[in-house]
């Protein structure tokens, strides 16, 4: 029973294996295909880079971002495998939102990506600034009038301290 259903597992995962490297392939068969754009979301003012392996061995082609305002650019060949590459800037105009961006091969394929337009970039990163407040910590604070304070404060208390300890020691009591 074990190895029927074992057997029954292994041609279920070949066959679904099959079926998942077939697809491409048909999508490719069809003419259309991927534009993957680097990076997929931006703000405007920025440049994205289009590339694409649909191109085939001639590896040109024109893109089409005009749907975001950037009008045409070049698809070339690159040294990486088959894939063409071009490059757009979105222009800082850009309305916020989600752009097909379109571009078709010297061979006739056609290929597709999104692009999304924000106002704040995804990837930036802003440094803290001033002090960490955790609750932990001395009685200083980080202006220098209060650091000042706080110095004469403790040596106050050092001299108070030393002179009550010179007391005892003489038999004055406190």
């Amino acid at each position: 029973m074990r190895i029927a259903a074992t057997r029954l597992l292994a041609s279920s995962a070949l066959a679904l294996s099959a079926a998942l490297a077939a697809a491409p392939a048909v999508a490719d068969s069809t003419g259309t295909g991927t534009l993957e754009l680097y990076p997929t979301s931006v703000v405007p003012g920025a440049t994205v880079t289009a590339n694409t392996p649909s191109c085939g061995t001639s590896g040109t082609g024109a893109g089409d971002a005009s749907a975001v305002g950037a009008g045409g650019f070049k698809l070339e060949p690159t040294t990486h495998a088959q894939d063409a590459v071009g490059r757009f800037t979105v222009p800082n105009s850009a309305s916020p939102g989600t752009y097909a961006i379109r571009a078709k091969c010297a061979g006739g394929a056609e290929v597709s990506g999104d692009l999304i337009v924000s106002l704040t970039a995804s990837t930036h990163q802003v440094s803290p600034k001033g002090h960490v407040k955790t609750g932990v910590g001395g009685a200083l604070g980080p202006g220098p009038v209060q650091t000042t304070a706080g110095v004469a404060a403790l040596a106050v208390a050092a001299a108070g301290g030393t002179w009550l300890l010179h007391r005892r020691a003489r038999g004055d009591g406190i």
